[in-house]
């Protein structure tokens, strides 16, 4: 799970970078208001990227989805865009939960097959060949 939110945190960091330019030019809002508030996000987004591994930075991502979706009102048009990556950030979430959850038994299945090996070669003997006579 955390591989797959990883990769849609960076995705989304160059998104979130290009309402940087989409902000000044269609909204007239000042440069230095755009690329602080975008800009921090985008920076935000990779640094938790790398972070995934950890539960708080997971959690902490949430809290990126969920200011990316609020500043969306303040550029026309970027609402559709914010509910797109919102969308595929739950959807990442369900998904990695799952393959996690597949892996986890797909290991426990490989481990009890392994384990029944060694218990049919009787715990782990050896078995030595007939010698052959000569006659």
């Amino acid at each position: 799970m955390r591989v797959v939110c990883a990769v849609i945190l960076v995705f989304e960091a160059v998104v979130i970078g290009l309402f940087i330019p989409v902000a000044i030019s269609l909204e007239g809002m000042a440069p230095t208001t755009a690329a602080s508030l975008w800009g921090g996000m985008a920076a935000v987004a990779l640094v938790l990227s790398g972070l995934q591994k950890r539960r708080w930075a997971h959690y902490a991502a949430w809290a990126l989805q969920a200011a990316f979706l609020f500043t969306s009102f303040m550029v026309s048009g970027a609402m559709l865009i914010a509910v797109v990556f919102v969308s595929l950030w739950v959807t990442g979430v369900i998904l990695g939960r799952r393959t996690d959850e597949m892996k986890a038994a797909h290991a426990a299945r490989a481990e009890a097959e392994a384990a029944a090996q060694r218990g049919e070669d009787g715990g782990g003997s050896v078995t030595t060949a007939p010698s052959r006579q000569t006659r």
